[in-house]
């Protein structure tokens, strides 16, 4: 049997060579100056907080940062006038209380904006950048507008507006107002287009009527003089009008007397002779 006796015994003078630790008395300076610490930050941040709301307080209040003078920049089509009348701005209200952004969305209600930037130049200017739309075209949906650059059509003609642009025919008004993605890339298409003839000498953007949108998804161009229709198709526009201006000298003179010319047979200038009247009832 184990020796219940002996193990206690071993026990207790195990116990008892144990260290005792011994508790460290309390630092009260050192305690004293953490919280002394503490307290002086917080104090310092409500100072902080309690001046820079008393600041605020004073600059919306003071005359040095009334709006003075009002900058436009980036119009042509808009006056500075009507581009200040469309940001709602009042000469005499505090800088401060204004909403940038609000006056920027405000300004680009206007259908001849595009984006517009608004900026305080301190301590008594406000800066209004904006950038306009560009039109190359006039799309006619039934009404008559203007599309942008970017193939959006923005703005109906009003009676101040120039008829001096191609017009785009073809499409239809409802396919148009509700965004249709297939439109919506033929509208590009037709943008590109232009862009593409006003780069040209030989047959180029001034020669061109009417761009006009085919039930089966294709362009053709009408020629300003004669009326001539031009099958594009609805690829290759660069390589087809190359091949164009390599024989539109010899077209021109006789554009009068021609129905069409198609470009859609590769390597190939299709033109067709429009017949006499005389001719076509024998």
């Amino acid at each position: 049997m184990r020796d219940l006796k002996k193990n206690q015994k071993t026990t207790k003078r195990v116990r008892g060579n144990r260290l005792k630790r011994r508790k460290k008395p309390l630092d009260w300076r050192k305690l004293l100056h953490r919280t002394l610490r503490i307290g002086v930050t917080l104090f310092s941040a409500v100072l902080l907080v309690v001046g820079g709301f008393f600041v605020t307080q004073l600059l919306l209040a003071s005359d040095l940062f009334r709006v003075e003078r009002v900058e436009v920049q980036g119009n042509d089509r808009l006056s500075k006038g009507q581009v200040v009348a469309l940001s709602d701005l009042e000469i005499g209200i505090n800088t401060f209380n204004l909403d940038i952004g609000l006056i920027g969305r405000k300004i680009e209600e206007n259908p001849w904006v595009e984006s517009a930037r608004v900026q305080r130049i301190f301590p008594r200017q406000i800066m209004i950048n904006i950038e306009e739309r560009q039109p190359v075209a006039i799309v006619n949906l039934g009404y008559l507008y203007y599309l942008d650059k970017q193939g959006e059509i923005f703005k109906v003609l009003d009676a101040t507006d120039s008829l001096d642009y191609p017009i785009v025919t073809g499409f239809n008004y409802a396919k148009a107002q509700a965004h249709n993605a297939e439109y919506a890339q033929q509208l590009k298409q037709a943008v590109k287009l232009l862009a593409d003839l006003s780069q040209r000498k030989l047959f180029s953007l001034e020669q061109v009527s009417e761009i006009h949108f085919e039930a089966n998804g294709g362009l053709s161009l009408f020629t300003l003089a004669g009326g001539v229709k031009i099958k594009l198709g609805q690829t290759d526009y660069k390589r087809k009008l190359n091949r164009l201006e390599r024989i539109y000298a010899q077209l021109q003179p006789k554009l009068q007397m021609l129905d069409y010319i198609d470009l859609n047979v590769d390597e190939k200038v299709i033109v067709r002779i429009e017949r006499p009247k005389q001719m076509a009832k024998s």
